[in-house]
């Protein structure tokens, strides 16, 4: 082999490594946001907090999400980029250390808050930092293997919480992510090459998207089909509880059949989409998964039933992402760094909103009323797309 075809070789070894290490940091966040939904039960009995209450725990790291998502543009650009997002690192590992440690419910939702500004940060940066990363013909594999990591998460985090949590408590739970996060640290440090800093996107370009009404529409309606959808999910556990009386183990069978489905679910977007069939998709994917929602309502009795939907709402709520980034891409394609920030803050938005008001309606009325609120929020989102002009642009409509 020449030099020039080892140089080569090196530098795809180098750029695989990076993406690498930033899928794993992507797949410890999204681990470490979601793990209160299998956990709410012993966390709420352990700090003497409602479940309800203990719920916000994934509302306040949206809440703080959404504010680094809009924030971070400006900032990062002033640094070397990998600098920025070893720090979103270690606030995360920070976090984790402080949730495994909490005394006291504030501690918890002072940590959920650091989370959440990593959360927000590393996401808004991830795309723009893998186009500087990889040659354009490699972007789409390199956002798929982010998107992987994502995938792995959600599959496999709750279930392990629920099956480890029964075991050694929730605290342990949270604590063996610390180890992990430290050598995706070291890794980043290895692997991440120096990115000097760019001129910084000041946030007024970010809401001056939503003078565009389709843009406004579309964020509206991304918003009400999440805020729908975790609604929901965060309440789970408590209506399983007081539906079926599950166990932890049938908790971690059922949230893993879940996680499973959505790799279906991905599949079946990204097949979908190649057909050309994405506004059918941003308007029926929410009203089915409305409907499994509610059904699950009606057969909350039924182990096996319950377990058939909770599969198929894995797959349809997985599917959502994809449609709503390719969206962004079709629609937004000539802002897509600020369009991107505002997606990710009207995500994390909708999650604080959805958690806040399940937590409410768990408390206050019963434990199927999340469901039926998420699914509420779900079929105004469809009704807000209609057939997808709206959120068109002009041109297209």
């Amino acid at each position: 082999m020449t030099t020039s075809t080892l140089e080569s070789v090196s530098a795809r070894r180098q750029m695989g490594s990076a993406v690498g290490s930033m899928a794993l940091c992507v797949a410890m966040l999204i681990a470490a946001e979601f793990m209160p939904v299998s956990l709410l039960t012993p966390i709420a009995e352990d700090l003497q907090a409602t479940q309800g209450l203990a719920g916000q725990a994934i509302s306040v790291s949206g809440f703080f999400a959404v504010l680094s998502s809009l924030f971070i543009a400006p900032i990062a650009g002033r640094f070397d980029r990998r600098h920025v997002l070893m720090g979103m690192t270690l606030l995360m590992l920070l976090s984790l250390v402080m949730i495994a440690l909490a005394p006291d419910f504030s501690l918890l939702m002072t940590a959920r808050a650091l989370l959440g500004l990593a959360i927000g940060g590393f996401w808004s940066l991830a795309t723009a930092t893998v186009i500087r990363l990889v040659p354009a013909e490699r972007v789409p594999k390199a956002l798929g293997t982010l998107f992987m990591g994502n995938a792995i998460a959600t599959a496999f985090a709750a279930p392990i919480g629920a099956y480890v949590g029964e075991l050694f408590g929730w605290r342990v739970v949270f604590g063996g992510l610390v180890p992990l996060v430290i050598v995706n640290l070291l890794w980043q440090a290895r692997s991440l090459p120096s990115m000097p800093p760019r001129a910084s996107i000041p946030v007024t370009r970010l809401f001056g998207l939503l003078k565009r009404r389709y843009v406004a529409l579309g964020m509206l309606s991304t918003m009400l089909t999440f805020a729908g959808a975790f609604g929901a999910f965060t309440y789970f556990r408590p209506f399983l509880e007081a539906e079926m009386a599950v166990s932890p183990s049938q908790l971690s069978l059922l949230l893993l059949g879940l996680g499973l489905a959505g790799f279906a679910g991905t599949h079946f977007a990204g097949a979908m989409l190649h057909r050309q069939r994405l506004y059918p998709l941003l308007r029926y994917l929410p009203l089915a998964l409305a409907a499994v929602t509610l059904a699950m309502m009606e057969t909350g009795h039924l182990f096996w039933a319950v377990a058939a939907m909770m599969v198929g709402w894995g797959a349809l709520n997985a599917a959502i992402p994809v449609c709503w980034s390719t969206w962004l891409a079709r629609e937004i394609d000539d802002e897509p760094e600020s369009g991107g920030g505002l997606l990710v803050a009207s995500i994390q938005l909708a999650i604080m909103m959805g958690g806040a008001l399940g937590g409410q309606l768990l408390d206050h009325a019963s434990a199927s009323a999340p469901l039926l609120g998420g699914a509420v929020l779900l079929a105004l989102s469809a009704l807000v797309i209609g057939n997808g002009t709206r959120i068109m642009k002009p041109a297209q409509a």
